[in-house]
């Protein structure tokens, strides 16, 4: 695959690093800072937004972070130890740079990395990305007076990116923290941050869109942005033109690593949720349901009598976990939490984060063609599966295009499934779904298959159905797919 023609989710680190201690949180408090009264950027004489009086009262608060990380290895290998084998860049460097001989002693070297981050509290509290200090044995805050200061971290949370840093001075400049709920697309917004090693620099754009999901992450609703990020951003603030902060910048999407048009940037509301956190205890609490869950297609809703595709459908409940203590089964639609719409499956894991452990939460939801509340007492998370979604959905025997076959004893017994039949082959209606053969067929319409006989009974009972929803297990993942028949 050429290296170049791939689309890379990117942090803004020149080098990956990996994880810190975490010492005890100190008993100060961050205080919110006062918004201005009035915008700092005004337009100039084009018409133009003017960022000159926001970069002179708010760049100060900016820092320049850099790491160091001792990494021994066992002799003999890649010069770029965090590289993945399997990254096409991996194959180039065996070729074409030298490396020590296998079997030699182990070494110690030093990597070193840079970032970005903000002041939000006179006393010395710095917010950042987490994986800024991922792995760092040092944390250097350079303020912008020249100043170096030696950071210890506080608390880091990976599964939003961020992490919060003291360092030991007084009278600080600090940020203004904004509203970032009130942030509207295409309104101007400024970074400051240190891209490549180039303190406070300034870019700004315009806010792309609202509430994105990124691959891998389903805690954050990412702010996307045009303004300019590089590898050295990472942490740094996004303002507002009233010069309030709105967001962390995190992440970008590129071809090359660098900058193009694509930047992300996490909302300053969600960041302030997890720093109060890692102030108290040095980690994040979030509540956990016990379910794995998956995206409701059109086609979904309709096999289950749903006007719209919305929601989080259930497509296996942990057993003994929260969601099964309270009553809740595969097939569900989760359509409201806590009095709260689920728009999609990607919403989900961030409402029930964060609500605290322990918490009584009450859930709607959508089961044989009509609504029903659940009430919850959430545990500790865990992990929030979302299945994986599939191209296709699925089911079908002869009018869906599917070959079945009954699980034996020692079927059942080798895979740990008590009930279901095995496709041999998929076609038609059933294959354009993504049906595959062996998967397991475990349900149809919510009821559980177990033989061929009931199987073409039930499929009988929903001929009439504009799509028919199955339940399958594929591999270690258990996934709803809805047919077409005839299509």
């Amino acid at each position: 695959m050429n290296l170049f023609a791939r689309l890379l989710l990117s942090t803004l680190l020149c080098v990956p690093l990996a994880a810190c201690s975490q010492p005890a949180a100190p008993t100060s408090t961050v205080s919110k800072a006062a918004a201005p009264a009035a915008p700092l950027v005004q337009a100039n004489s084009a018409g133009l937004p003017d960022f000159t009086v926001l970069v002179e009262k708010e760049g100060p608060a900016v820092v320049n972070i850099s790491t160091t990380q001792t990494v021994r290895d066992r002799g003999g290998l890649s010069p770029f130890p965090n590289m993945p084998d399997d990254d096409p860049f991996s194959e180039f460097l065996k070729r074409f740079m030298p490396q020590q001989p296998q079997g030699g002693a182990p070494r110690e070297y030093q990597t070193h990395s840079l970032g970005s981050g903000f002041i939000i509290s006179q006393d010395g509290y710095v917010l950042t990305n987490a994986h800024v200090v991922d792995g760092a044995d040092e944390v250097l805050v350079k303020l912008t007076d020249k100043r170096e200061i030696k950071a210890k971290v506080v608390g880091a949370d990976s599964r939003t990116d961020v992490a919060l840093l003291k360092i030991d001075a007084k009278n600080l400049p600090v940020v203004n923290l904004g509203d970032s709920s009130k942030l509207k697309v295409g309104e101007w917004v400024a970074a400051i941050g240190s891209p490549y090693g180039f303190d406070n620099s300034v870019t700004a754009g315009i806010v792309s869109a609202k509430g994105r999901s990124l691959p891998g992450d389903n805690l954050v609703s990412f702010i996307q942005t045009d303004a300019a990020v590089n590898p050295g951003n990472s942490g740094g603030p996004l303002f507002n033109l009233r010069g309030e902060v709105v967001g962390i910048n995190s992440q970008i999407y590129s071809r090359t690593g660098g900058y193009m048009g694509l930047s992300f940037a996490i909302p300053i509301n969600d960041a302030m949720d997890i720093v109060n956190q890692l102030k108290g205890s040095g980690k994040v609490s979030r509540g956990r349901l016990g379910v794995q869950i998956q995206e409701v297609t059109a086609e979904l809703a309709s096999s289950f009598g749903l006007k719209e595709a919305q929601g989080a459908l259930v497509s296996s409940v942990e057993k003994g976990s929260p969601a099964d203590r309270g009553g809740m089964q595969a097939g569900d639609v989760i359509t409201k939490f806590e009095g709260k719409v689920v728009p999609s499956v990607s919403e989900l894991p961030r409402m029930v984060g964060a609500v605290k452990p322990g918490s009584r939460v009450k859930l709607e939801i959508w089961r044989n063609h009509a609504s029903k509340d659940l009430t919850i007492t959430l545990g500790e998370w865990t992990d929030e599966k979302v299945a994986a979604k599939s191209d296709a959905q699925t089911e079908k025997s002869n009018k869906l295009g599917l070959t079945l076959a009954e699980l034996s004893a020692e079927d059942k017994r080798r895979s740990g499934i008590d009930n279901g039949l095995l496709v041999q082959q998929a076609s038609g209606a059933a294959e354009k779904a993504g049906v595959q053969r062996g998967d397991v067929v475990l349900a149809l319409g919510g009821e559980k298959v177990s033989s061929l006989p009931q199987f073409a009974k039930l499929l009988a009972q929903h001929s009439n159905d504009k799509s028919i929803a199955l339940l399958i297990q594929r591999g270690n993942h258990v996934l709803f797919v809805a047919i077409k028949p005839g299509s």
